[in-house]
């Protein structure tokens, strides 16, 4: 064959070089993952409806704060296009943000005429330190039943002289620092057991319009790391006293529960109650730079009541937000 007629085939193209990735885009990755990792916990428990053990306890206190660092790996997952990353943290954000929502029906049920309107006050008075603008408050906004944590043995003698004339009656846990507590009545009460607990728990009954209120405070201890067991075992008793009149006399329970309703365990105690929370805003801490950013503090009426108005008080010497409740009892079936 002529050399002239030989082909000799194209050489083929050399492939390109893969463009390099944009620097930033790994530890934009790695940040999003670190950023999303703790929310990603929390969340998870709050959907499976546990406490767990701590950390979670404390964190869940937090909750609704961290759509921030899960919002923040959001757009770093975007920003380095790392599309399962930013899925994960958008469902991480978006669960976070339908935990803000209040948790229950919006209102009660109750029915039959109003037999009476019940204005009620419960406050932490941070070791009776709040005691003489708890005083001026009750004394300006009027409530039929005060409700006071953490008064020790001076605050309730203040209490008791200063309001002998409007709330004559009381129940009172004694004791020092954090564990004494005290309701002040205008409505005559008898006594009834105080819920077993390390700080004071007292109760009574009321007659209000001519029914038989139960009334309680609530004071458990807080979820620190080394007393969450403890805080889980008081707040089931307190759940306990809860179930035990869900289908009997009207229930008016108050005070620093030291839970949110995203701890499982107070949900559970609102579930055993078929009880309503009159209020849904942040009332802890007062005191320090940040605006309150938890619900502790709370007024929690069974179905005979309608919650008509809720206001936040500030007091002078307390970390806490004090809640005035405005409620209907009703007459029920």
């Amino acid at each position: 064959m002529h050399p002239g007629h030989d082909r000799v085939a194209p050489p083929s193209p050399a492939p390109e070089p893969a463009a390099p990735s944009r620097p930033g885009r790994r530890p934009a990755a790695w940040a999003a993952g670190l950023l999303v990792a703790v929310p990603s916990v929390v969340t998870g428990c709050r959907l499976l409806g546990t406490d767990a053990f701590t950390p979670v306890p404390q964190l869940l206190s937090f909750l609704p704060w961290l759509t921030v660092p899960a919002g923040l790996a959001l757009l770093l997952a975007l920003a380095a296009r790392r599309r399962p990353l930013a899925g994960w943290a958008a469902l991480v954000v978006a669960v976070t943000a339908w935990s803000v929502l209040p948790y229950g029906p919006d209102t009660t049920t109750a029915r039959g005429p109003v037999v009476e309107r019940v204005r009620v006050l419960t406050a932490n008075v941070e070791f009776g330190q709040a005691t003489e603008d708890l005083v001026r408050a009750v004394r300006r906004e009027r409530p039929r039943l005060v409700y006071v944590s953490e008064c020790d043995r001076a605050c309730v003698r203040v209490l008791t002289a200063a309001l002998a004339a409007s709330h004559p009656h009381r129940a009172v846990v004694d004791g020092e620092g954090p564990t004494g507590s005290v309701i002040l009545s205008a409505y005559p009460l008898t006594a009834r057991p105080a819920i077993p607990a390390a700080m004071g728990m007292p109760g009574a009954t009321a007659r209000i319009g001519g029914r038989t209120v139960q009334l309680r405070l609530a004071h458990p201890v807080p979820p620190v790391p080394y007393l969450v067991h403890r805080w889980k075992r008081e707040l089931r008793r307190v759940a306990d006293f809860a179930a035990a009149h869900r289908d009997g006399d009207p229930v008016l329970l108050a005070g620093d529960f030291n839970a949110s309703q995203d701890h499982a365990a107070f949900r559970s105690l609102l579930d055993a109650g078929r009880l309503h929370d009159a209020a849904r805003t942040p009332t802890w801490p007062r005191e320090a730079r940040l605006p309150p950013y938890v619900q502790i503090d709370h007024v929690l009426v069974s179905d005979d009541f309608r919650v008509r108005a809720v206001r936040f008080l500030d007091l002078a010497g307390t970390d806490h937000r004090a809640v005035l409740a405005e409620l209907d009892l009703h007459a029920g079936r």
